[in-house]
């Protein structure tokens, strides 16, 4: 596909996206806002509906082998920075009617509140940008790498993605009681075919859970035939000069293995380098990841 055709992908799926939120109403402050007071839930189903879907279908994918999901970037779980950064977005939500994403969508379509709302977010980042050197060690403090939810509970990933589904559904529910109460809503014209869509994506789910999960030893046979000659013919190392700069890029966290034998390891390596014998290699891939 190359560079240029990942680009016409992504700007197609940012269209979508866009269309999706404008046809959901989320150009309506009014309506985004209604949900804090429990009369029009529908950012709730809109949003969470697009979340349940996408995990189904990342775990599914990745359970059938079509995608390998520790290519997947997970964002780096920085605990309390976090709490607190949700809390102002919290608060910025009530009060100005938006989120960032969806004052865009508001500026985009001409809505006055939304374009204030945008000029807002700017200045913010800049503000942010200007002052973060007084709390930095706060904005970094409680990393915990890429930290998920089974890796939290203990729990295989398709055993947490039905749990998901069950969670969503019951929050689906619980969000058209309160629009009945709150809102007035009449639900007995709701469309049927929702309890089928549900149905259907905790079906999917359930059958993640049973497939499981790939292991390593199976992810490497499928793709043993061609990385194999790869590696033989040297055309997945890394360059000198791109390791050099990867080891000075102070927003990645660089991990450097050294896998000859312990004499050689002895007489030179690396900065930074660790000692990592290949049979050792499968015991640290959880803290790789």
């Amino acid at each position: 596909m190359g560079h240029w055709g990942q680009y016409v992908v992504y700007l197609l799926i940012g269209m979508a996206f866009g269309v999706a939120l404008e046809v959901s109403g989320f150009a309506n402050a009014p309506l985004l806002a209604a949900q804090f007071y429990f009369r029009n839930m529908t950012v709730l189903k809109v949003m969470f509906g697009a979340i349940v879907t996408a995990m189904v279908l990342v775990f599914f994918t990745a359970a059938i082998g079509l995608l390998d999901y520790s290519l997947v970037y997970v964002n780096e779980t920085y605990l309390w920075p976090g709490i607190v950064g949700g809390l102002i977005m919290g608060v910025g939500f009530i009060l100005g009617g938006y989120c960032p994403g969806t004052s865009v969508v508001g500026a985009a379509v001409g809505k006055i509140d939304g374009i204030i709302f945008v000029l807002g977010v700017l200045f913010g980042i800049f503000a942010f940008g200007e002052t973060v050197g007084f709390y930095e060690a706060f904005w970094h403090s409680s990393y915990m790498g890429r930290f998920t939810i089974p890796e939290w509970l203990g729990l295989p990933y398709g055993v947490v993605v039905v749990g998901v589904v069950l969670m969503a559904l019951f929050m689906f529910w619980g969000a058209e009681q309160l629009e009945h109460i709150f809102g007035g809503r009449d639900l007995s014209k709701e469309p049927k075919w929702r309890y089928y869509a549900g149905a259907g994506l905790l079906g999917l789910a359930v059958l993640t859970a049973i497939i499981g999960q790939p292991t390593t030893e199976q992810k490497w046979a499928r793709i043993e035939a061609t990385e194999t000659a790869r590696l033989d013919n040297r055309e997945v190392q890394i360059h000198p000069a791109e390791l050099a700069l990867t080891m000075t890029d102070d927003t990645l966290r660089t991990i450097i293995l050294d896998v000859r034998p312990e004499a050689d390891f002895n007489l030179f390596h690396l900065q930074e380098a660790r000692h990592a014998p290949l049979a050792v290699l499968p015991d640290m891939l959880d803290e790789l990841r």
